[in-house]
């Protein structure tokens, strides 16, 4: 199956003052301390980019990436998660803020956090954009929640189909092509 781009869900302006209302939560909750923003590729890499401009100078924010997978080709989950590239930095004894695109079944959020405890990172707090609260599948606590969204299969805002659409400034409903 192929995927349009269909009707705006949320739009930039929308996600423009929650990413704003994200990084002043973390500013105030790390205001004077070191954080390193683990960003998940690729989906988060629009958000992260947004997000830690918007934390400020308050808070000495680093950046590393985790590519991790479990979705492929698809636009559903194949139930097996896969690190794909790991972070560089050194965690141990760091504050770590996991900074991904979206909370749906919380496989994904719950093995990243896991390995970066194990890695020996001092805290892993988890901050998502986008949150489909009736896929969880697994718990996981998000201590930075951003936007609730129903379960469609959406696109935008660093979210893709197969690599394309991560460009839209809107997170967009993903329409089936029918021929």
């Amino acid at each position: 199956m192929d995927y349009k781009i269909g009707r705006v869900l949320i739009s930039k302006k929308e996600i423009h003052n929650k990413v704003k209302e994200l990084g002043e939560a973390i500013r105030r909750d790390h205001e004077g301390e070191t954080v390193i923003c683990v960003c998940i590729l690729k989906g988060a890499f629009i958000f992260c980019s947004d997000l830690v401009r918007e934390i400020g100078a308050d808070v000495d924010v680093r950046v590393d990436f985790m590519r991790i997978s479990s979705y492929g080709m698809s636009d559903k989950s194949s139930g097996e998660v896969n690190i794909v590239n790991d972070v560089s930095s050194d965690v141990k004894g760091k504050h770590v803020i996991i900074v991904e695109d979206i909370y749906e079944t919380g496989l994904s959020l719950e093995f990243a956090k896991k390995h970066l405890e194990d890695l020996g990172a001092k805290s892993v707090d988890i901050c998502v954009i986008f949150d489909k609260p009736n896929r969880h599948e697994h718990e996981v606590y998000v201590k930075y929640k951003g936007l609730d969204i129903p379960d469609d299969f959406v696109i935008g805002y660093g979210l893709d189909y197969a690599s394309k659409f991560r460009d839209l400034k809107e997170l967009h409903i993903a329409e089936p092509v029918t021929k």
